[in-house]
């Protein structure tokens, strides 16, 4: 299957599962909500039939594919291609029944995203890319801000939810870029969130303790928008790592430079895997 096949067949599929967390959106009820590791950490009915439609329309399509899925875990992990799969990011926005909440898929080829689509349903906006062919929103090309100055900039990020069990857990960053910037915003989906970086919305993203398949379709999203995808400390693995920061360069260069601040031997590797 040729990528713009490839990328059409995943768009279909991701609006198919979006079809089905709205038929959920207005209907849940409490016996249908379950916590996971906090009570913050919630998991619906939607979220589970959802994955079903996005796992059952790869399978058919990619059959020789592995998959790395928020509920169902991992399978086949070590094929060529690996897709990433987060089928409501943004659980806590749908129950609360706000509308920044979507789809994420993403294919991994040999460590790297190369194909994405994020669907905002609520907002019917198709977020895609394909390596090397740009970022589009609904069919338009989009592309990450211009601006340079921190001062001038609208940040988004977010907070784990086992937030009181970790040193670590991004509010000492939030204290120390409050009055560095113009503003910050918490959407509560870091899918939407480097979806809406890669459409200059807003101009960048940090955050700490995630998965691959909350960042890994938005991460491409930012990068085929003429934006940066990297690691709080330069160099490491956004993807793997659990932690990101994403948006026009000198803006990532400038986050980088006061999140690193002040950082010392009590406080443990950014993101450091088994932290979630």
């Amino acid at each position: 299957m040729s990528q713009p096949e490839a990328l059409r067949t995943v768009e279909s599929i991701a609006r198919a599962a979006g079809v089905e967390l709205m038929n959920h959106f207005d209907g849940l009820d409490a016996d249908a909500i379950q916590s996971k590791s906090t009570a913050r950490d919630l998991v619906t009915a939607a979220d589970l039939a959802a994955e079903h439609v996005i796992l059952d329309g790869l399978r058919q399509a990619f059959p020789q594919d592995g998959f790395l899925a928020e509920e169902s875990g991992e399978r086949g992990v070590d094929a060529e291609h690996v897709w990433c799969i987060d089928p409501l990011d943004g659980t806590t926005n749908f129950v609360h029944r706000l509308p920044m909440f979507g789809v994420s898929i993403a294919r991994i080829t040999a460590g790297v995203p190369d194909l994405a689509v994020v669907f905002l349903p609520r907002l019917f906006e198709s977020f895609t890319a394909v390596r090397g062919d740009g970022a589009y929103l609904n069919g338009e090309r989009i592309q990450v801000s211009m601006t340079e100055d921190l001062n001038q900039a609208l940040l988004a990020t977010g907070f784990p939810y086992r937030r009181q069990f970790l040193l670590d857990n991004n509010l000492e960053n939030f204290s120390r870029l409050f009055l560095k910037q113009r503003g910050v915003r918490r959407m509560g989906s870091a899918a939407a969130d480097l979806a809406y970086v890669a459409c200059g919305r807003l101009d960048a993203f940090w955050e700490l303790h995630l998965q691959p398949y909350d960042v890994a379709a938005g991460g491409l999203l930012v990068q085929e928008a003429r934006g940066v995808c990297d690691t709080i400390v330069p160099g490491g693995d956004w993807v793997f790592a659990r932690n990101i920061v994403a948006g026009p360069s000198p803006l990532v260069e400038g986050l980088r430079e006061v999140l690193l601040e002040g950082r010392d031997e009590h406080y443990p590797p950014l993101g450091e895997k088994g932290e979630a």
